[in-house]
């Protein structure tokens, strides 16, 4: 039970260990068997103590973890005075602080070595003593109803406690009675009720705010004998219902697990669902959380690592974009998931995420992963829909797998709360490990108290959540909804279809509600032409209104242009800004053309080493604007980024078709270019009733056709013929791709 050091000390004075042992142990500040009952338990303790003493990634993550707490419990207890925002001194050091609590009760029971449950006793105690003198933060925000004591906002004081109570419950048994009452008294209770009863409108909040505070509130309940403050987590501050984990799992997830403010914030609500239910599911197995609302937990844990890319989640709304499936909270989830399902190919993300938990779920993974029973992760083309009743839109994914890896994101979802963007119908395309078809995410810099303490930049209102940001169309340099959250979150678009064949993935949405009197709706697909290896993101977009307007679509890219097919007008003496509001001041206008009827192409080369063309069918009357991020920013808080702006004035009705092809290669370390040109040679629509067709001309005398029946009320077994350039054609289903004029 002592560390190696003291052993060899005692030994030194030729004193027994075993004699000392008994004397602590019947002592009144024994230390007593542990019986830990949130997120570790008893039996995960027993499995522990075993595995240690075998090779395997499980003894490599214990080493490592002691190696790292030995040399903090070196130094000396830090419990400063709370005076930073995010980021700064005493911010980190209390998130410091429950990181290496956690860790420390953790070894002690793994080890029960009392060096470490006597370290995280002296940190509780002296925060027992200073949590009775704090007042609200002195950087809270002024006005704001979810200010904390010990950090800046409330949601941060539920994230230390969630942390810091599972520490207490590890080190529990090492305690006295009265060294157990001056830390409950003096800042575990404490810390409850200002999270529950003194916070009501951030504890009763449907968001995952809310969720962290029942949580940490919830599982202090378990810890400290208190079923009030459990059944406050789980139903609100009344127990009525209305709020409470519950309400939150019913209202924040959609029925296949996406949650309402898009991939980022899922993966951040997430360890407070996971743990909290892991805490039920040990205390209560009889609620069977792990069940609730069709598996809900798991569903959402799945979903999170659906909504990623080359391991970082996919970009929408307030979205830091270098998180992905390695955060602390994935980790989590995956360990519980596995340890819930056994699904193989957890384990193959669990590999990616090259962590493993000192917990009896992280043993599971560690054993299992040593035993390569691993698959493959399977990553699937779906729509996941939106809302709680799975009826406000949805977030459609198209996968491919040819020469390379694709993705093409489309978001005809619901706003997202007072995270979303006012983005209808936008999209982002990826293709070789690299974003093509961007999107800004948030103007943050998380924790950089440099920058406005870490929060959210005001740019990230002027810039980032509105329209002009995103790759969808805005009408009259307007923002969806005026930029009004409340009228936003009373609307969404609908869902007209999804459909996912060998060689077609399409879906098609619109909104008649973004802005007065227009209806927007878009059809995207993803084309994979196995006869040539060709892969084809196909748009378009159709807007429609009673009166006349000026439509702009964006495309934010990710690259450097190296072509167009008409000519560019550049600005060599002086450059203004695209507009004045909603986002045009923060647009640089650097060139612009005027092309002639017919197609229009953009060309640009992307670090992955591959070229990306955007063919658009143009009529003479459509200007291209190309435009630079980085106007009217004096403190350099917006990234420098590109796009191309399709725009067309004075029209009711307009459809905007494009084609976005990859080709090619670059290499400049071996000095080769391939394919730097597209294959596109010409583009048509053609409309039917509900037939629509698109016809891709290649330069190789071949055309690509893609036909789709639009009827919402359609079988799968629907037959459609039509004629096409004099060719009879017939498809069941919802779309075909055919070939013409192949020898």
């Amino acid at each position: 039970m002592f560390g190696q050091k003291f052993e060899s000390k005692l030994k030194a004075l030729g004193i027994s260990v075993a004699f000392v042992t008994g004397l602590i142990l019947n002592s009144q500040e024994s230390y007593a068997t542990p019986h830990p009952n949130l997120v570790v338990n008893t039996a995960d303790v027993d499995a522990m103590q075993a595995a240690v003493s075998r090779q395997g990634r499980f003894r490599s993550a214990f080493l490592a973890t002691k190696a790292a707490v030995d040399s903090s419990l070196k130094g000396p207890v830090a419990v400063p005075m709370p005076a930073d925002a995010g980021g700064g001194y005493t911010h980190e050091q209390h998130k410091k602080n429950y990181q290496l609590m956690y860790n420390a009760g953790v070894l002690y029971q793994i080890t029960e070595d009392g060096r470490y449950a006597e370290y995280v006793r002296d940190m509780l105690l002296a925060y027992a003593a200073l949590y009775p003198t704090l007042h609200l933060h002195p950087k809270r925000r002024l006005g704001a109803k979810n200010p904390g004591r010990l950090f800046w906002q409330n949601l941060n004081e539920a994230v230390w406690l969630v942390y810091t109570i599972q520490s207490y419950d590890l080190i529990r048994p090492s305690l006295s009675d009265t060294e157990a009452e001056t830390i409950e008294q003096g800042m575990l209770r404490p810390i409850a009720r200002f999270l529950s009863v003194e916070s009501p409108e951030t504890f009763n909040k449907v968001h995952n705010h809310g969720t962290w505070l029942a949580a940490g509130v919830g599982m202090a309940g378990y810890v400290l004998d208190e079923p009030e403050l459990v059944e406050q987590a789980l139903l609100g501050l009344d127990k009525s219902g209305k709020g409470g984990f519950l309400r939150q799992l019913n209202t924040l997830f959609s029925p296949d697990g996406y949650y309402n403010e898009g991939p980022y914030y899922q993966r951040y609500a997430l360890m407070p669902f996971v743990t909290f239910a892991k805490a039920i599911d040990n205390n209560e197995p009889g609620r069977k959380i792990f069940s609730y609302r069709d598996g809900i937990i798991l569903k959402a844990i799945d979903t999170t690592i659906q909504l990623s890319y080359n391991n970082l989640f996919f970009p929408i709304n307030d979205a830091i974009k270098d998180k992905g499936i390695d955060t602390a909270e994935l980790v989590q989830g995956v360990a519980i998931a596995y340890g819930k399902t056994g699904n193989p190919q957890l384990l193959d993300i669990a590999a990616k995420q090259d962590q493993v938990l000192l917990t009896g779920d992280g043993l599971k993974v560690a054993q299992d992963l040593d035993a390569n029973k691993q698959e493959p992760y399977v990553f699937k083309s779906r729509a996941f829909r939106d809302g709680k009743e799975g009826d406000e839109g949805a977030l459609v994914v198209f996968r491919l797998q040819v020469n390379g890896d694709q993705a093409l994101l489309f978001k005809p979802s619901a706003q997202g709360m007072g995270h979303g963007h006012f983005d209808k119908l936008t999209w982002q395309f990826y293709d070789r490990q690299a974003e093509i078809v961007t999107d800004y995410g948030a103007v943050r810099f998380l924790n950089v108290e440099s920058k406005n303490g870490g929060r959210y930049l005001p740019e990230n209102d002027t810039y980032a959540k509105q329209t002009i940001a995103h790759n969808t169309v805005v009408v009259d340099e307007t923002t969806h909804f005026n930029g009004d959250l409340k009228i936003g979150s009373s609307n969404h678009p609908e869902l007209l279809f999804f459909h996912v064949g060998d060689h077609v993935k399409i879906s098609s949405a619109e909104i008649d509600s973004a802005y007065p009197g227009v209806t927007l709706k878009r059809t995207l697909a993803l084309i994979n032409d196995s006869d040539s290896g060709h892969v084809f993101a196909i748009d378009l977009f159709d807007v429609q209104s009673s009166r006349q307007h000026q439509l702009d679509l964006p495309l934010h890219y990710n690259g450097q242009i190296v072509d167009t097919s008409f000519i560019l007008k550049g600005y060599k003496d002086s450059i203004s800004a695209l507009g004045k509001k909603n986002g045009y001041q923060h647009l640089w206008l650097k060139a612009h053309a005027k092309p002639e009827s017919g197609l229009a192409q953009v060309t640009w080369l992307n670090d992955n080493g591959h070229f990306y063309t955007n063919s658009s069918l143009v009529d003479g009357k459509t200007e291209l604007l190309f435009a630079e991020l980085g106007a009217d920013d004096p403190n350099f808080n917006l990234r420098s980024e590109a796009a191309f702006i399709t725009r067309r004035k004075n029209v009711r009705r307009h459809t905007f078709v494009s084609v976005l092809e990859p080709h090619g290669e670059y290499n400049p370390a071996k000095e080769f270019t391939l394919q730097a040109e597209s294959q596109v040679a010409g583009i048509e629509l053609q409309r039917s009733d509900d037939l629509e067709l698109i016809a891709i001309a290649l330069k190789t005398g071949v055309t690509k056709l893609m036909a789709f029946n639009s009827r919402e009320d359609f079988s799968a077994q629907t037959k459609t013929a039509f004629t096409f350039r004099g060719n009879q054609f017939v498809f069941r289903g919802r779309a075909n791709l055919f070939s013409i004029g192949e020898k």
